[in-house]
């Protein structure tokens, strides 16, 4: 059997990402031949990839890459917010960020079969997981980009919520405003355009039911439901929505202040529509046992 070196372990860790323990165990395995051993750590990621892709990750990282005239926002995802926070899990989000930003792919399964520092990313997914042991995912993933009148704000908060925002005229500032502004308030369209008609007409549909059930007089039903709906429409509308730096003017007022037009916007929220199934610590030692049997 070949003498395994503290210098072996070493170059194998830099090689895979592997724990040091992984390492010898895969060296002694192998006999000591690098590639051999190099090969058996990347079978071992496989296997840890396959194993954790039940587990939920809800957890993770939004972030943002950009250029003067593109943005690109990423969401990725893992099990607990102590590997969010990992110095690899904060580079590898990076680099898909920039990925990203470089290629212009937002479908997650193309993205994966793309390389990255002379691999595939989904090797280098894999390799992640078997150095921090959770379920590491690609979630999603949307590019902006501006025309030469145009500009993007942008906004990260906490690394959870990241948001863009394009502009057509007024300046940097206004535009980053904008994008705090959206991650703040959360808005869900930009204005009642992008509202679609069924969903307007569903929600005016259960506040006359509401309006008939409080007894006021038939003739004045139309109007109370009418101010009642734009009132609601301009709380989850964008330009409808009070400042959040200035409460007293909407964001209609601000950009017409401003002679600024916003064109589009993306929010995204780590987890945001994840479902996420809790269970009790007898049912976790039960998963763990069959798991390891």
């Amino acid at each position: 059997m070949a003498d395994v070196t503290a210098a072996m372990v070493k170059e194998l860790r830099e090689r895979t990402g592997a724990g040091m323990m992984e390492c010898k165990k895969a060296l002694v395995e192998a006999n000591g031949d690098m590639e051999t051993a190099e090969d058996i750590i990347a079978k071992s990621g496989h296997k840890k990839a396959a194993k954790s892709a039940s587990r939920t990750a809800a957890e993770g990282r939004i972030v943002i890459a950009s250029n003067p005239q593109n943005a690109a926002v990423v969401e990725i995802n893992c099990e607990t917010d102590f590997v969010a926070r990992d110095e690899n899990f904060v580079q590898f989000a990076q680099q898909i960020a920039e990925k990203v930003l470089a290629t212009g792919i937002v479908d997650a399964d193309k993205l994966l079969e793309a390389s990255m520092d002379g691999k595939t990313i989904e090797d280098a997914r894999k390799n992640l997981i078997t150095r921090l042991g959770e379920n590491i995912q690609i979630r999603r993933m949307k590019v902006m980009n501006a025309q030469t009148s145009q500009r993007i704000g942008q906004y990260v908060h906490n690394s959870r919520i990241g948001t863009l925002v394009l502009v057509e005229g007024g300046d940097d500032a206004l535009a980053k405003d904008l994008a705090m502004h959206v991650a703040a308030m959360k808005p869900q369209f930009v204005s009642q355009d992008e509202v679609p008609a069924k969903t307007i007409a569903k929600e005016k549909e259960i506040m006359m039911e509401r309006a008939k059930q409080s007894g006021k007089p038939e003739n004045i039903l139309e109007k109370i439901v009418e101010g009642q709906l734009q009132k609601h429409l301009n709380e989850h509308c964008l330009i409808g929505q009070p400042f959040f730096k200035d409460p007293d003017q909407t964001v209609t007022q601000l950009l017409k202040s401003k002679n600024a037009k916003v064109l589009q916007m993306i929010r995204f929220e780590v987890g945001e529509g994840i479902e996420v199934i809790k269970k009790s610590f007898e049912e976790e030692v039960a998963q763990a046992r069959g798991s390891n049997s």
